[in-house]
C-alpha cells in the first residue's frame, strides 16, 4: 500500500488508537505516541501509521510528502459544544459583568441570550453566513477540524430555520465538518413570556417535526436551568425529539444541582453539558446510562466563577468525559480548544493526555463520529495538525501561546482563508 500523502519527520504522532468506543479511567491517558513517525494518506483517508523506518520504502515517488520538522502531530480537534452562528456580540455586557453584574441578572434585564435574539432576527441569512464563517475561522486557525453547532438564538420558526441552514451551508462549503444541533429551548421568546406551554409544546409538536423532516439537525438540545427551562419542559422537548430520530443532548446543573442530569440518563441522552453543580449520585446515573458529561470550563472562567465540573471525580467514576469550548458571545468568547485544554489541567486538575483525549477521541464519540474522526487510525478522515510543538503536553503548558498549527482535513492542507 501507498501513499498519495505523506506526514514524514514526525517527532512525536499521538495517534489515540485504541478501543473502538469512547475513553475511560486509565485509556484517557493512553495516547498510543508513535516517536519518529510518518503517517501515509490515500484519498482522504488514513492508510498507515508508524514509525517512519519501517515507511519510508512505501512512499511513492508521486506522493505529495510535507516534512513535520521533528514536531508534535495529533488528531484535529474536535469541538463537541459550541453556538458558533449569530450576529452582533455582548461586549457591552462583558463590561457589566466586569463592575459586578451576575449573568442572570443581566438576562433579566432583558440582555443575555435574548439581546443576541435580538440582533440575530434582525440579520439576513446572508449576512449570518458572512459573520459565522468568520467564528469558524478562529476555531479553525486553532485547530478545530470538527464541531458541533447550535441554533437557539432565534426562538421563532423563521429564525430558528435560518440557523440551521446557515449550518447547513457552513458544512457543506468546508473545510470544517460541522453538525447541526437544535437549541430552540434555549429560553422563553419575549413575546411568549405568559405563554411558555405555548411555546414548548410549539417546539415539540411542530418544529422538531419540521426539523427532522429537512434533515436539518442531528441532535436536539435543551437549556434546563431556573431561567431558562424546567425539567418537566426539557423532557417534552427531548421525548419529541427522540421519536422523530434525533439525538439528544442537555445543558444540565450549570448554576444548582437538580437541573436535568438526572433527565440526561433516564432518557439516556448522548450528553450533558456543562454540569458545574452535578453531585456523586448524579455522577454514577449518568455513567450507568452511558450519557458523556461535556465540560465547558471556558464558560466558568469567562462569567468570573470558581466553581469548575468535578472532572477528577467524574473520571475516577468512569465517565467518559468530553472537552469543547462552549463558544458563545456571551458566557463564553472562547474560541480556543487549546486554552480549554489549560483551563481543564490547571482548573479541574485534568492531566494534560486526558485532556486532549476529551477534546478529540472522546468528543468525536460524543457526535456519533467516532469511528471517522479523532483519533489517527487507518480508515479513518485524515484530519490531522502539526503543531509549533515538540510535546503533546505543550498544548496545554503554553497557555493562550500565539500558535497556529498547520492544518489538514481529509488529507488536505488548509488554511482559515481558503
Amino acid at each position: 500500500m501507498t501513499g498519495s500523502i505523506a506526514i514524514v519527520n514526525i517527532g512525536q504522532l499521538v495517534t489515540l488508537a485504541g478501543p473502538s468506543r469512547p475513553r475511560v479511567g486509565q485509556e484517557l491517558r493512553e495516547l498510543a505516541i508513535i516517536p519518529d513517525a510518518a503517517l501515509l494518506i490515500e484519498d482522504g483517508r488514513i492508510a498507515v501509521v508508524g514509525a517512519y523506518r519501517e515507511l519510508h520504502s512505501r512512499i511513492t515517488p508521486h506522493a505529495v510528502v510535507h516534512d513535520a520538522q521533528a514536531r508534535c502531530v495529533t488528531p484535529g480537534f474536535v469541538d463537541a459544544h459550541t453556538h458558533m452562528v449569530f450576529a452582533g456580540n455582548r461586549a457591552a455586557e462583558f463590561e457589566r459583568r466586569i463592575a459586578g453584574a451576575t449573568y442572570q441578572e443581566i438576562a433579566a434585564a432583558g440582555g443575555g441570550i435574548l439581546s443576541t435574539v435580538r440582533a440575530t432576527r434582525a440579520a439576513s441569512e446572508d449576512d449570518l453566513l458572512a459573520a459565522s464563517r468568520r467564528h469558524r475561522d478562529w476555531m479553525l486557525r486553532s485547530g478545530t477540524t470538527t464541531a458541533e453547532a447550535k441554533s437557539g438564538y432565534g426562538l421563532d420558526r423563521a429564525t430558528e430555520l435560518r440557523m440551521l441552514r446557515v449550518i447547513r451551508r457552513l458544512d457543506a462549503e468546508g473545510p470544517m465538518r460541522i453538525v447541526p444541533t437544535l437549541l430552540a429551548a434555549h429560553t422563553v421568546p419575549p413575546e411568549l413570556a405568559d405563554g411558555r406551554a405555548t411555546y414548548v409544546r410549539w417546539i415539540a409538536e411542530e418544529l422538531i417535526p419540521e426539523v427532522a423532516a429537512e434533515k436539518l439537525a442531528r441532535f436536539c438540545d435543551v437549556f434546563c436551568d431556573d431561567h431558562a427551562f424546567t425539567v418537566d419542559e426539557a423532557r417534552q422537548v427531548l421525548t419529541a425529539a427522540r421519536a422523530h430520530g434525533l439525538g439528544l443532548r442537555l445543558h444540565a446543573e450549570q448554576f444548582r444541582p437538580g437541573t436535568g442530569a438526572a433527565l440526561a440518563a433516564e432518557l439516556r441522552a448522548r450528553t450533558a453539558d456543562h454540569l458545574e453543580t452535578a453531585t456523586e449520585s448524579t455522577l454514577d446515573a449518568l455513567r450507568d446510562a452511558g450519557v458523556q458529561p461535556v465540560l465547558l470550563p471556558g464558560s466558568v472562567f469567562a462569567l468570573g466563577r470558581t466553581q469548575y465540573p468535578p472532572a477528577r471525580a467524574m473520571v475516577e467514576c468512569g465517565l467518559a468525559i468530553v472537552l469543547a469550548t462552549d463558544f458563545n458571545p456571551g458566557s463564553s468568547p472562547i474560541s480556543s480548544v487549546p486554552f480549554v485544554l489549560s483551563l481543564a489541567c490547571l482548573e479541574m486538575a485534568l492531566t494534560p493526555a486526558e485532556a486532549l483525549t476529551a477534546a478529540t477521541i472522546n468528543a468525536a464519540w460524543s457526535l456519533d463520529l467516532g469511528g471517522e474522526v479523532g483519533s489517527l487510525e487507518p480508515g479513518k478522515q485524515a484530519d490531522l495538525l502539526i503543531h509549533e510543538f515538540t510535546d503533546y503536553r505543550e498544548l496545554a503548558y503554553f497557555i493562550a501561546a500565539p500558535a497556529h498549527p498547520r492544518v489538514f482535513v481529509a488529507g488536505r492542507e488548509t488554511t482559515a482563508d481558503q
